[in-house]
């Protein structure tokens, strides 16, 4: 154990169990359905539970590939087929509830491998390095201050150390009783930052959100700041799959629910949702009905306000959850991803992932090629490359191609020898599918459970009571879906496990 992290320990930052599970039989003592829609990852974490505890679970995927934003589907190149990703995501080792789930499939996580370094580009300043620092705080905080050169001593005396607290004071209550009304923009002016520090420091950090400073709360710009620095001992190290996603994680996933009795349907679109005297009536695009004594509802947000407001039974058995949908369902901006697979390589020098600063378009670089098997292959059959550009939180309206050529002329501006490469392929997209953390959104963001009984929501956008976010967000609401299900019935619930509830100097 690091140094960092035996002095975590001893201020309390480590795991938490925030749920110990248990508390009834092993499997449910009589016959029980369930029906998940959705198939990403607060689905399959719902019906991986649900399933091993002898539930009947039907998992109703819209689209022929699982995984939601996590997704992997094959596409014809030139040069042979290959999965491509919905965009890259970083398994940080605090995501202990996601990981707990593809233990299930692996248990030794081996197709996780490491991510060497963090580093932030900008065509401004020098990059700066975020991979490498002690994993727990506070020496994690103190070596960032003292490494970082967008940092000076006499910066930090003119930063306005009180509206600095609250990023070390999370408090899951009162934070976002007093910040949640205000931006994440507001909150970095306060700070008095220098640009640079500003721009490397937390710009970079609060796009990876999806969603843009001046329109995301401040009190969810302070709980992942807590999350992700500041509450766990495991630092901002994240380690990526070797493989696709689907070959890594979707395809094992399914084997596993099946194993166990479950069912997994893809291209099932669900239309309508109907209260039946004992359940639900799940119905579909293509006329079939599942019936179900428990629903959970895990698809984005905008497929959630759409499926509501198509179900005219809900406003009487479920009228919070209806109110709350027509501000809900709206995403946040659209985010973009262009995968260029190149006729050549970059330096050999270059990170696998980068983090970008202040350019206009582009957020991201990931060097596929370094990264995942079947792109490593293609690389050195074809004496090539595989890059994949996102942008976290684009302009609304722009083709997805102009916005692929953007990010891949500003690529050129900070890494020059890209502009050598001759493009071989492109596959771009644009979606507007992320949960928007606009500010005022919390009191009136929903829950796991709903007003109707045996009718559940899960996903990156659905509120929980302890620190969470993204993929670690969705597993850990998808559990607790199953966990309100498995009690219900009189099984044993699954443990549910997070990072230090409160913020270093919050008081109780």
């Amino acid at each position: 154990m690091a140094l960092s992290q035996m002095l975590g320990r001893l201020i309390g930052v480590r795991q938490r169990v925030v749920d110990p599970g248990g508390g009834g039989a092993a499997r449910v003592p009589r016959p029980v359905e369930a029906v998940v829609v959705g198939g990403g990852i607060a689905g399959m974490s719902a019906a991986v539970v649900l399933a091993e505890r002898g539930v009947a679970v039907t998992v109703l995927e819209a689209a022929p590939t699982l995984g939601g934003r996590l997704g992997a589907w094959p596409e014809a190149l030139t040069d042979g087929t290959q999965l491509i990703e919905h965009g890259f995501h970083a398994f940080f080792r605090q995501y202990y509830n996601w990981r707990a789930i593809l233990r299930r499939v692996d248990p030794g996580l081996g197709f996780l491998k490491p991510i060497p370094g963090y580093p932030i580009l900008s065509g401004q300043w020098p990059t700066e390095e975020f991979g490498r620092l002690p994993p727990a705080p506070p020496l994690n905080l103190l070596a960032l201050l003292l490494r970082s050169p967008s940092l000076r001593l006499a910066d930090l005396r003119r930063m306005d150390s009180d509206a600095a607290l609250p990023l070390l004071s999370y408090h899951p209550e009162r934070t976002y009783a007093e910040f949640d009304t205000a931006t994440a923009d507001q909150l970095l002016t306060s700070l008095k930052l220098p640009d640079r520090a500003r721009a490397m420091l937390f710009e970079v950090f609060s796009h990876s959100f999806f969603n843009r400073e001046a329109e995301m709360s401040a009190a969810e710009m302070i709980a992942q700041f807590h999350f992700y620095l500041l509450g766990n001992p495991e630092g901002l190290a994240f380690d990526c799959p070797d493989e696709d996603y689907a070959t890594a994680i979707w395809q094992p996933l399914t084997r596993h629910v099946e194993k166990h009795g479950g069912r997994v349907v893809t291209e099932a679109a669900v239309t309508r949702l109907d209260r039946e005297p004992g359940g639900w009536r799940v119905r579909t695009a293509d006329g079939s009905a599942y019936r179900a004594a428990h629903v959970v509802l895990a698809v984005d947000p905008p497929a959630l306000a759409a499926l509501v407001a198509a179900s005219p039974g809900l406003p009487g058995a479920a009228p919070r959850l209806v109110a709350r949908m027509p501000a809900f369902g709206r995403p946040g901006p659209p985010y973009a991803v262009a995968r260029y697979w190149m006729d050549g390589d970059v330096r050999a020098d270059r990170a696998v992932f980068s983090g970008v600063s202040r350019q206009p378009t582009l957020d991201s670089v990931t060097l596929y090629h370094r990264l995942e098997n079947s792109s490593r292959r293609w690389a050195e059959r074809t004496d090539g490359s595989v890059l994949e550009l996102h942008a976290y939180a684009c302009d609304e309206g722009v083709p997805a191609e102009e916005l692929a050529e953007r990010m891949r002329v500003e690529l050129t501006m900070l890494w020059p020898e890209a502009a050598g490469l001759r493009v071989r392929e492109l596959r771009a997209r644009v979606e507007a599918q992320a949960p928007a953390f606009t500010p005022g959104s919390h009191a009136d963001r929903p829950g796991v459970r709903t007003d109707a009984n045996g009718l559940y929501l899960a996903g990156d956008g659905i509120r929980t009571e302890f620190p969470s976010a993204l993929m670690e967000r969705a597993a850990a609401t998808g559990i607790i879906a199953a966990n309100h299900i498995l009690r219900a019935e009189g099984a044993a619930a699954e443990p549910v496990r997070s990072v230090r509830p409160r913020g270093l100097l919050a008081r109780r």
